[in-house]
């Protein structure tokens, strides 16, 4: 779907309200009664909800499910990316959205400001749309609630691309600023250039070729392979500050560390991406490339700060465990998205609350839901009086 915020100016402070609750019901229900929206939300008076989830389901940002049992609400990928974009307001990270820039599988690019103008990259996440779609099969950790889950792990790769990105930067890897996250997207500095894919010749491939395989050496050296170096994911710089400094490098929610079983097969497939690229489009073909055997050899280690930073076990587990089906299974049909297009579905069932025991074993390691808690709390605490993003 496309991110439309026409709408954001016109919602009051109770909208935000009602629409935090319905994703905070979420956390435990598939579909989330209107009686529990209004219990969370803390507002009075029936009819204030009511209008809030009336002006909510016109702008397709819940959408209205029937029960078996009851109506209630669900709310859409359009209320997720409004709920992000609310914080970012909050914290002063965005102050407008411009045009689209970018699209990919599960991705969507739109340049941003800040209140100084400055400009900013707004990457969504989108798991579910292409290639993560036959994920949907695995009833362990989507927890029987297809719609909110997309949007878990949609939030994990927002959370983990984060994590690495910052990692990176702080290190001096040729990476974007990572400037704030919440839920399913991540704030970015604008790099100046385009992708490698837009390259036909270059004056001196050998040295971006040497260039670019060395970053890939001083990736697994730091613990970390990224397992989708191509040309779509390597910006080249419109004026780079030096035959070393050509590149920058994005795209980190499939990164693993160099102690993957897999770790040797994708390190030599990001390798192979390079070398296509460079023999196909710009017809160099060098004799000397890497091999993780011979010339990775550990001396950092970014892959474990990653984990120690917020990016937990559990986190890693869970979206290992997604990238591997996708893989191993291959695309599939779409999932049911009735709910995140904002149309109305007949006799779904309420999801399962977690079970104790569950409770207790992933107690500290976050939940399988679309809600991040400190961002929900935000929306409810803060009055939203000021200006709004348009």
């Amino acid at each position: 779907m496309k991110l439309n915020t026409a709408a954001m100016r016109y919602l009051t402070s109770e909208d935000f309200r009602v629409l935090t609750a319905t994703e905070m019901g979420s956390k435990n229900h598939e579909v989330v009664p209107t009686t529990l929206i209004t219990q969370i939300s803390g507002l009075r008076g029936g009819s204030g909800v009511g209008n809030s989830i009336s002006e909510l389901a016109k702008a397709n940002l819940i959408a209205r499910v029937k029960n078996a049992s009851y109506d209630g609400y669900r709310l859409t990928y359009g209320g997720y990316d409004y709920l992000a974009i609310k914080a970012f307001s909050n914290r002063k990270t965005i102050y407008s959205v411009g045009n689209q820039i970018g699209v990919g599988k599960e991705s969507d690019i739109y340049v941003v400001a800040d209140e100084r103008s400055r400009k900013r990259v707004l990457k969504i996440h989108r798991l579910g749309r292409i290639s993560f779609r036959s994920v949907k099969n695995n009833r362990d950790y989507l927890r029987n609630r297809q719609s909110a889950s997309w949007m878990y792990l949609s939030r994990l790769a927002a959370q983990k691309e984060y994590a690495f990105m910052k990692a990176l930067y702080d290190n001096g890897f040729p990476v974007p600023e990572p400037i704030d996250q919440s839920r399913h997207c991540i704030v970015m500095s604008l790099i100046p250039g385009f992708p490698m894919r837009q390259l036909s010749s270059h004056e001196d491939p050998s040295t971006l070729y040497s260039s670019l395989m060395a970053f890939i050496v001083r990736l697994a050296n730091h613990g970390l392979i990224h397992c989708d170096f191509n040309e779509f994911n390597i910006m080249i710089l419109d004026k780079p500050p030096s035959d070393d400094a050509q590149f920058v490098v994005i795209d980190f929610p499939q990164c693993v560390s160099i102690d993957h079983v897999d770790a040797e097969r994708f390190f030599k497939r990001d390798v192979d991406c390079i070398r296509r690229f460079f023999e196909r489009k710009l017809g160099y073909v060098a004799e000397e490339y890497p091999n993780f055997k011979r010339d990775v050899s550990r001396v950092g280690k970014l892959d474990i700060d990653v984990q120690a930073s917020g990016f937990s076990k559990k986190m890693v587990k869970e979206f290992e465990k997604a990238l591997s089906e996708s893989r191993e299974k291959g695309e599939d049909e779409y999932p049911a998205e009735s709910a995140s297009d904002g149309s109305d579905t007949d006799e779904v069932s309420e999801g399962h609350e977690d079970e104790e025991e569950d409770e207790e074993e992933n107690e500290g390691e976050g939940d399988s839901s679309s809600v991040e808690e400190s961002d929900a709390k935000e929306v409810l605490e803060i009055s939203s009086n000021g200006r709004q993003v348009s």
